[in-house]
């Protein structure tokens, strides 16, 4: 194995280095100790990794308590020529939202909070708020399942660009909003995740980072874990975007959401522990009643199903996913079988998920079948179709709402399908990709909603998401910024347009 290791290192320093050695070489490769041969997964990192130019990745493997297998490829640190191993610290993303989640029922097992509660209750005067929807639906439970109302938010500040971030509580105020009826429908929100590790600090009178140190990673032996990498520099995959290289410093305004670093060894650990395989070294931060809670209490996703901080895909199987332009992650539970699967990586890529089925083949000869089917589902889904129908025929004014003031907004529908849309005094343009069905009116359009200190100097599109309500189109706006190579934020705003009374 050492050969195997030691000719793919070569390959990434001399790109001369022949490909089929590599190759060559992992075809000798053998279970070792009777544990599954998963050359065939190694062989599928290794090819992507240079086709691809992916930095680094990392693998662990585990079933019914034990490590099967678990290991680093590549570059941590590519300028540096640092070595990735399993115990390299990866940008979670998404991830970081089932830690939350377990933050969230330590609490609920103490009794420090109640799921059934409005999140406002633990929030203060930094709670959501709506203007139209009574936001004290939005309970704890639906924050975690993303059916609180909240929609898509993203922002991160970058400091060595001179960026500085609103605070928590600030971006609460300002983007906390209910759009739609707490309870009515799936809505993925990194807010709501920011919120909850907000409610985590409050309710146990800690911060939120203590909170996961002592709580979580300490107990389960989490030594290479941390909220924004803190303490673990030196050790930290640097993040590289698939198109413009190494990434400065990125500080996350949803710590709840997208703030962990973690290596795969460790999140192994944490995902043996919610196959609720406890050993020895493990301290149990959560009854086992808990764990299957989390992955009991579901909603519809609209093609799926999500628990409390996990997605379900598949071979009754638990999914934590996170995936940015400078990091992919997956933590896979196959609880039948004890089974967790990590597959990290410090670029964007689809390799995790890759090498994740292919191990599953592997370990379950039925989940090959399991993901051909599914595979077959999603190709015969069907894609959107519409145009806007005569009951939106005509003009329709109100305002979209930002913390800066209002923007006035007009829509105008024809009868052919166009909608002409003017925002403040800029001109008129185009509703483009306008879908309306079952009175929700989907559209994108150039605007400036004038809030630069927000959305920074790039240009960026409206993405509306509209409802027809009792003759009104409410709902959210979402800024979609053309920020190149930094990506730009993501921001909701709340919209309201009414139709205009044709005079007889």
């Amino acid at each position: 194995m050492n050969d195997l290791r030691f000719a793919f290192r070569q390959l990434l320093k001399n790109p001369g280095f022949s490909a089929v050695a590599v190759l060559t070489l992992a075809g000798f490769c053998h279970a070792e100790d009777g544990k599954p041969d998963f050359s065939s997964a190694r062989n599928l990192i290794q090819t992507q990794m240079v086709a691809k130019s992916i930095p680094a990745f990392s693998v662990a493997v585990v079933r019914r308590g034990e490590i099967l297998w678990e290991e680093g490829f590549g570059w941590a640190d590519r300028e540096n020529r640092i070595s990735a191993t399993e115990h390299t610290p990866y940008y979670l993303a998404s991830v970081s939202k089932t830690f939350t989640a377990t933050a969230v029922m330590i609490l609920q097992e103490r009794k420090q909070l109640d799921l059934d509660r409005p999140v406002n209750s633990y929030l203060g005067l930094d709670g959501m708020r709506s203007p139209r929807w009574d936001v004290k639906g939005a309970t704890v439970r639906r924050v975690m399942t993303h059916t609180a109302g909240l929609t898509t938010f993203r922002r991160n500040y970058y400091p060595e660009q001179g960026e500085r971030g609103i605070s928590l509580g600030e971006a609460i105020r300002r983007y906390g909003i209910a759009f739609w009826p707490p309870g009515e429908r799936f809505d993925y929100s990194n807010l709501g995740y920011a919120i909850l590790g907000e409610m985590v600090a409050r309710a146990s009178s800690r911060s939120y980072e203590d909170f996961l140190r002592t709580e979580i990673f300490l107990p389960l032996g989490m030594t290479r874990a941390s909220l924004g990498g803190a303490g673990l520099e030196k050790h930290v995959a640097k993040r590289y975007s698939s198109d413009h290289g190494l990434r400065p410093r990125i500080e996350s305004a949803t710590p709840g959401a997208s703030a962990i670093y973690c290596s795969a060894h460790d999140l192994a650990n944490f995902g043996m522990f919610h196959l609720k395989a406890h050993p020895p070294s493990h301290k149990a931060i959560l009854s086992d009643a808990s764990i299957d809670a989390m992955q009991i209490s579901t909603v519809s996703t609209g093609d799926g199903l999500y628990g409390l901080g996990w997605d379900f895909h598949g071979y009754r199987s638990v999914l934590a996913q996170g995936g940015t332009d400078d990091a992919s992650t997956w933590l896979r539970l196959v609880p039948s079988e004890g089974i967790a699967v990590v597959g990290l990586a410090n670029t964007g890529t689809s390799l995790p998920s890759k090498v994740i089925n292919e191990v599953l083949f592997k370990l379950l000869p039925a989940f090959r079948e399991e993901s051909a089917k599914r595979g077959k589902e999603l190709q015969s889904e069907k894609p959107l179709s519409g145009l806007p129908s005569s009951e939106l025929a005509g003009k329709w004014t109100g305002a979209i709402a930002t913390h800066r003031g209002n923007v006035p907004l007009l829509f105008s529908f024809t009868q052919s399908g166009d909608v002409h849309a003017k925002l403040g005094a800029q001109l008129t343009t185009l509703l483009n990709e306008a879908h309306y069905a079952k009175r929700r009116l989907t559209g994108k359009m150039a605007g400036d909603l004038g809030i630069p200190d927000e959305t920074g100097p790039a240009s960026y599109d409206l993405e509306f998401e509209l409802f027809l309500r009792d003759g009104v189109l409410n709902g959210a706006v979402t800024t979609d910024s053309h920020a190149s190579p930094l990506p730009g934020p993501a921001l909701p705003f709340w919209v309201e347009l009414k139709k205009e009374t044709v005079q007889p």
